[in-house]
């Protein structure tokens, strides 16, 4: 894990990104779809902001805020920090942990290439654990 690139991390990522004007919404429902927790927001090709989960409870559920009429450059986390693709991993988990934060943009010459979170992070590692859990099932199914 810790000689990955943030890079090699977010290569096969399709980049979920808004404009600044769509509304709150239509960001949930295409975050729902895409099973991600976290939407870019850009300004053409520039990123301009996140608009996560966590916003979506904070900014707008819990102030009463319309989602069809609020627009996600009302309630995105503005210039949000972001992370270099040449990267480590390590240093990506670290930096998240210190900023208490769980997606961080990659981003090269101001263009998102991905978003980098705890589960993109243990991508790999789950992967090995779930097929090491399958393996010791079907030796103890064996076994019995």
């Amino acid at each position: 894990m810790p000689n990955r690139t943030l890079r090699d991390v977010v290569a096969h990522q399709q980049v979920f990104s808004m404009p600044p004007t769509a509304s709150v919404r239509d960001a949930a429902l295409r975050m729902a779809e895409a099973k991600v927790g976290a939407m870019l927001v850009v300004d053409g090709e520039k990123l301009a902001g996140i608009f996560t989960e966590r916003d979506l409870l904070i900014r707008v559920v819990a102030r009463h805020l319309d989602p069809d009429a609020t627009r996600l450059a009302e309630v995105m986390t503005p210039d949000p920090y972001t992370a270099d693709p040449e990267m480590p991993l390590s240093q990506a988990l670290v930096m998240m942990y210190e900023g208490c934060y769980r997606h961080v943009p990659v981003v090269e010459n101001g263009r998102p290439l991905g978003v980098v979170s705890a589960r993109d992070a243990l991508g790999r590692e789950l992967t090995e654990l779930e097929y090491e859990l399958e393996r010791r099932d079907r030796l103890t199914e064996i076994m019995i």
